[in-house]
Protein backbone atom coordinates (compact mmCIF):
# COMPACT_ATOMS: atom_id res chain seq x y z
CA UNK A 1 0.00 0.00 0.00
CA UNK A 2 1.12 3.79 -0.57
CA UNK A 3 2.27 4.90 2.87
CA UNK A 4 0.80 8.52 2.99
CA UNK A 5 -2.15 6.66 3.41
CA UNK A 6 -1.29 5.25 7.05
CA UNK A 7 -0.49 8.98 8.09
CA UNK A 8 -4.20 10.76 7.52
CA UNK A 9 -5.40 7.53 9.24
CA UNK A 10 -6.00 8.22 13.18
CA UNK A 11 -3.81 5.32 15.34
CA UNK A 12 -7.18 3.41 15.81
CA UNK A 13 -7.76 2.80 12.69
CA UNK A 14 -4.09 1.97 12.14
CA UNK A 15 -3.85 -0.38 14.90
CA UNK A 16 -6.88 -2.04 13.59
CA UNK A 17 -5.27 -2.42 9.74
CA UNK A 18 -1.57 -3.24 10.83
CA UNK A 19 -1.13 -6.89 10.77
CA UNK A 20 0.27 -8.46 14.00
CA UNK A 21 3.72 -8.35 14.16
CA UNK A 22 6.09 -10.92 15.64
CA UNK A 23 7.97 -10.48 19.19
CA UNK A 24 11.15 -9.93 17.51
CA UNK A 25 10.40 -7.86 15.37
CA UNK A 26 8.32 -5.37 18.21
CA UNK A 27 11.84 -5.51 19.98
CA UNK A 28 13.93 -2.48 19.80
CA UNK A 29 16.63 -2.69 17.93
CA UNK A 30 20.26 -2.19 19.51
CA UNK A 31 21.87 0.75 17.28
CA UNK A 32 25.05 -0.25 18.39
CA UNK A 33 25.36 -3.94 16.48
CA UNK A 34 26.35 -3.19 13.03
CA UNK A 35 29.09 -0.34 14.79
CA UNK A 36 30.80 -3.19 16.49
CA UNK A 37 30.00 -5.40 13.40
CA UNK A 38 31.84 -3.19 10.70
CA UNK A 39 34.57 -2.66 13.88
CA UNK A 40 35.29 -6.55 14.09
CA UNK A 41 35.38 -6.67 10.34
CA UNK A 42 37.99 -3.58 10.14
CA UNK A 43 40.01 -4.93 13.02
CA UNK A 44 40.08 -8.27 11.25
CA UNK A 45 41.27 -6.86 7.93
CA UNK A 46 43.92 -4.32 9.92
CA UNK A 47 45.53 -6.60 11.71
CA UNK A 48 45.82 -9.83 9.47
CA UNK A 49 47.68 -7.15 7.03
CA UNK A 50 50.14 -6.17 9.66
CA UNK A 51 50.32 -9.45 10.75
CA UNK A 52 51.51 -10.18 6.74
CA UNK A 53 54.10 -7.21 6.07
CA UNK A 54 55.22 -8.01 9.63
CA UNK A 55 55.36 -11.88 8.64
CA UNK A 56 57.01 -10.62 5.88
CA UNK A 57 59.68 -8.00 6.72
CA UNK A 58 61.25 -10.74 9.29
CA UNK A 59 61.61 -13.46 6.84
CA UNK A 60 62.78 -10.73 4.53
CA UNK A 61 65.40 -10.29 7.38
CA UNK A 62 66.37 -13.74 8.01
CA UNK A 63 67.00 -14.81 4.10
CA UNK A 64 69.27 -12.15 3.47
CA UNK A 65 71.10 -12.76 6.61
CA UNK A 66 70.87 -16.44 5.63
CA UNK A 67 72.35 -15.41 2.22
CA UNK A 68 75.06 -14.29 3.30
CA UNK A 69 76.20 -16.82 5.70
CA UNK A 70 74.52 -19.74 3.38
CA UNK A 71 73.47 -19.04 0.02
CA UNK A 72 72.73 -22.42 -0.78
CA UNK A 73 69.63 -22.15 1.78
CA UNK A 74 68.17 -19.22 0.24
CA UNK A 75 65.30 -21.23 -1.59
CA UNK A 76 64.51 -23.42 1.48
CA UNK A 77 63.90 -20.32 3.51
CA UNK A 78 61.60 -18.71 1.09
CA UNK A 79 58.29 -20.76 2.29
CA UNK A 80 57.81 -18.39 5.82
CA UNK A 81 57.22 -15.21 2.83
CA UNK A 82 55.25 -17.50 1.11
CA UNK A 83 52.92 -18.04 4.26
CA UNK A 84 53.08 -14.30 5.45
CA UNK A 85 51.86 -13.60 2.02
CA UNK A 86 49.21 -15.94 2.36
CA UNK A 87 47.82 -14.63 5.85
CA UNK A 88 47.82 -11.19 3.31
CA UNK A 89 45.96 -12.75 0.58
CA UNK A 90 43.05 -14.37 2.86
CA UNK A 91 43.32 -11.55 5.74
CA UNK A 92 40.89 -9.71 3.80
CA UNK A 93 38.34 -12.78 3.29
CA UNK A 94 38.02 -12.72 6.75
CA UNK A 95 35.71 -10.05 7.54
CA UNK A 96 33.45 -11.33 4.27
Amino acid sequence: PFWGVKLWLSAPQQAATRPPTPLAQSMPIELEAPFWGFMGATFALVFSNMGAAYGTGKSGIGISTLGVGQPELIMKSIVPVVMAGGVGIYGPLIPV
